[in-house]
């Protein structure tokens, strides 16, 4: 059986589109049993989520992951927004909302989630305290808003150099959970390993989730700037759920437009790679 999987293709975005439009293109002429698209494929506000997954022609299942970009909304609730709105858009559309309904084939299972950051791929020697990755903003940029200015009730523990690194991490000003991150995190680890106990019959399992859960599949470093956003790519303690079923054979992932593949006990890992100036799927033959 033939998989087809795919991420980020971010539709809302303006020069994105056209690249998504030509990879659905491609997906379409090569065919395949079972499609994925393990999270980002727009923000929630408007219908671009609807125009990129009707763009898909594809007879077999169609399974559908969320990413933290489906959270994006200049509404109040991005938490509500996914455990109500999204899944009913997307269903309505034919596909899965596979982080509420495993797809179940005869040799294999695929189980999905969002999956979420708790700051633990968080970059030690950048020395920024953790208050700042709550906030989602380094200390160089925090500088330059008043609205950040309580993270400085305390000074002793920034590092000089943490003061010029200057980025943001704009699911704080998009995505509005209501809990903290590390809160989100382990709710949706609760649900997620319910799925896999439930799979434990089956005779391997396909884990997509968007956010990495190994720190093999992080990206190399770059500038400052960028990694201080390997905060927010994944988190451990999704690889250590994923590690305690052996019947996970592979896992998927996005979100940091970074390709790679690693081999992590007994499961082989893959980052799709797809961002914003370029797209790619894999097919994988289960």
């Amino acid at each position: 059986m033939r998989l087809l999987v795919t991420a980020d293709l971010h539709y809302n975005h303006l020069k994105s589109k056209p690249l998504a439009d030509e990879l659905i293109d491609r997906m379409n002429a090569a065919g395949g049993d079972v499609l994925l698209v393990v999270g980002d494929t727009a923000s929630f506000d408007g219908e671009a989520l609807e125009r990129c997954l009707s763009r898909f022609r594809f007879a077999g299942a169609k399974l559908f992951v969320a990413g933290n970009h489906e959270l994006w909304t200049t509404g109040p609730d991005s938490y509500a927004l996914l455990n109500e709105a999204l899944p009913r858009r997307v269903r309505a559309l034919g596909w899965t909302w596979l982080q509420g309904e495993p797809f179940v084939a005869s040799d294999f299972t695929v189980v999905g989630s969002v999956g979420w950051y708790d700051y633990s791929f968080a970059q030690d020697d950048l020395g920024i305290p953790r208050r700042f990755y709550a906030a989602k903003v380094s200390p160089g940029a925090a500088e330059r808003f008043d609205e950040h200015a309580g993270l400085f009730d305390r000074t002793d523990d920034i590092a000089p150099e943490a003061r010029q690194i200057v980025a943001r991490w704009n699911d704080g000003r998009f995505v509005k959970l209501h809990r903290s991150d590390e809160a989100f995190l382990d709710e949706l680890l609760t649900k997620f390993r319910a799925q896999l106990d439930d799979a434990r019959g089956a005779k391997q399992v396909i884990a997509a989730i968007h956010h990495l859960p190994f720190r093999e599949l992080l990206p190399p470093p770059r500038t400052a700037q960028w990694d201080f956003a390997k905060a927010y790519l994944g988190s451990e303690k999704l690889g250590e759920l994923l590690m305690q079923f052996p019947n996970v054979t592979r896992v998927l992932c996005g979100h940091s437009h970074f390709p790679i593949s690693a081999t992590v006990g007994h499961i082989r890992a893959t980052n799709i790679g797809s961002g914003y100036r370029w797209k790619t799927f894999e097919a994988l033959d289960v």
